[in-house]
């Protein structure tokens, strides 16, 4: 890792993830009764719940809204969720978010993989992706995890951040 990178993960506080294609595959599954659940990777769930434990805040800004989904993050104990986000896109909810927490932009890391993550990735937040993301958010990004969305690449991202912070492997210290 650049050194450069690595002075940005030095002042990361807050973890801002999108759901479909960073923490699922991008895979739905549409069931009769209308329900379309995801599968989510146990690791990446154990990389968020250890970061909210060791004191990062962890976000979720998505346009789907499944109460499995809500559920799913509520178990790992995340609070800040925004899903079921407006047809403006998710710059305003980001930008809310930021008023009513007051971070600053460069203390957070937003993990993308589409399109409309692309207004937010392209302030001055440190902007991550999974290795299967579009080109054009590949392109946009500080930071490209070797790992595919829905298969490690949260946990990618929250690991390398705790590390290069000294923070990974104090939970057992």
């Amino acid at each position: 890792m650049d050194s450069k990178l690595a002075d940005r993960f030095k002042r990361i506080t807050t973890f801002i993830f999108d759901i479909d294609g960073v923490m699922t595959d991008g895979s739905v599954i549409a069931l009769e009764s209308g329900e379309q659940p995801r599968i989510f990777n146990v690791k990446d769930g154990y990389g968020i719940n250890r970061a909210i434990r060791m004191g990062y805040k962890v976000a979720i800004i998505s346009a789907q809204n499944q109460v499995g989904v809500r559920r799913r993050l509520e178990y790992l104990g995340v609070s800040d969720i925004f899903i079921g986000t407006s047809p403006d896109g998710k710059l305003p909810v980001f930008k809310k978010y930021l008023a009513e927490t007051g971070l600053s932009e460069d203390e957070i890391v937003f993990m993308g993989d589409d399109l409309p993550d692309y207004e937010v990735m392209r302030t001055s937040v440190l902007a991550a992706c999974p290795a299967d993301s579009v080109e054009e958010i590949l392109e946009l990004s500080d930071y490209i995890s070797p790992k595919k969305g829905g298969h490690g690449a949260v946990r990618d991202l929250i690991e390398q951040v705790m590390k290069v912070q000294g923070k990974w492997m104090s939970w057992f210290e």
